[in-house]
């Protein structure tokens, strides 16, 4: 039998489902001669990819990092996958711990953590926690579209309300507005701030990009919403993918800042594992007269590589464009008024609220 060709699929990222790393079988679609695909009656092609949330019991939920690259060592996630299907995605290859495709499997099976609130607020009752600002979503995004229906991270941004525990929200989805009652007066108070993602404002390019995640339109008018909110927002111009969206990062900047963002931060495309694979599969569909272009800018920003994990130099690469790019950044953010997204959040109002039964103090 043949291997054949999946057609992209409307709406999704990833143009092929390929094995994980961790397999020891590899699949591929074929032809049998029975589904008459060469006619297009194969259904395993022609059905839609349809999108499952699959309830997940964490264990724990605040996971930590060392990494100098990020401004933070804690995060909260509350999904496993994401059905933003941004071809991009650096957390696709964790997909394959799961014995799960990065590709399509990572955008359409997706995992629900829905006792992250209860967990979260034990581990922030434990004696031994110390308070430091918290990332939401820094992994795969918390306000993706199933968020609508299950409702974790609202929960999750109410305990951190409760316990004053100050957080940083992550995000390229305009549903974050939903939760202004609780992001807003925790802003007034120094304790969140958001960071939206703006990768491109090429409506076209973002609709086969990041095909399920809010317009750029949309996300320039959630800067503007959560601004005029008093809420601290920062603009990701983030990934900058060359010879493909590198020539918008100073009207990115540009507008976000005129939309009130006040903070911005820049990450040249990562290609870890099988992201490489997976996005030179999409460049080749989708960009095929510029797919030689854009690799060949990538590795020599990587040092000959796709990619290079190490750090202090995964994040902008090295190399003359590397080099042009951070230029560039900076200039546009002197220019605009942007500041880095570190902001100082207060974690001297961090206290543990009374649980349920606890006796009151009598003075």
């Amino acid at each position: 039998m043949d291997e054949i060709k999946r057609p992209p699929i409307k709406g999704r990222g990833a143009v092929s489902n390929a094995t994980g790393r961790f397999e020891r079988e590899t699949r591929v679609l074929t032809d049998d001669g029975w589904t008459g695909y060469a006619s297009g009656g194969n259904e395993a092609l022609s059905d839609p990819v349809r999108t499952t949330v699959t309830p997940a019991s964490a264990k724990s939920i605040i996971a930590r990092n060392e990494s100098p690259d990020i401004p933070f060592d804690r995060s909260v996630n509350p999904y496993q996958g994401c059905e933003h299907a941004c071809i991009y995605c650096f957390a696709r290859p964790t997909h394959a711990y799961l014995n799960l495709s990065p590709g399509l499997d990572f955008e359409t099976k997706l995992f629900a953590k829905r006792n992250a609130a209860d967990l979260l607020a034990k581990e922030l009752r434990a004696k031994s926690y110390v308070c430091q600002p918290l990332a939401l979503g820094a992994n795969t995004d918390a306000y993706q579209p199933v968020e609508r229906t299950e409702g974790i991270t609202r929960r999750v941004l109410e305990v951190c309300r409760d316990f004053n525990q100050p957080v940083s929200i992550i995000t390229k989805s305009a549903l974050v507005l939903r939760d202004l009652d609780i992001l807003a007066p925790m802003a007034a108070q120094g304790l969140a701030s958001v960071a939206i993602s703006v990768t491109t404002l090429d409506r076209d390019l973002a609709r086969v990009m990041e095909p399920r995640a809010s317009t750029p339109p949309r996300r320039l008018e959630t800067i503007r919403t959560l601004a005029e909110a008093g809420v601290p927002v920062a603009v990701l111009a983030s990934p900058m993918i060359p010879a493909l969206n590198d020539h918008e990062l100073e009207s990115i900047l540009e507008t976000a800042a005129g939309a009130g963002a006040t903070a911005a931060s820049y990450i040249l495309l990562r290609l870890p594992l099988e992201i490489a694979t997976l996005f030179e599969e999409w460049l080749r569909t989708h960009a095929p007269n510029r797919a030689d272009r854009v690799l060949s800018l990538m590795r020599q920003s990587r040092d000959g590589a796709l990619y290079r994990s190490g750090f202090g130099t995964r994040m902008k690469g090295t190399g003359p464009y590397a080099e042009l790019l951070r230029h560039r950044f900076k200039l546009a953010c002197r220019k605009h008024g942007l500041g880095d997204r570190s902001w100082q959040l207060d974690c001297s109002r961090f206290r543990v609220p009374p649980a349920a039964g606890d006796q009151l103090s009598l003075l």
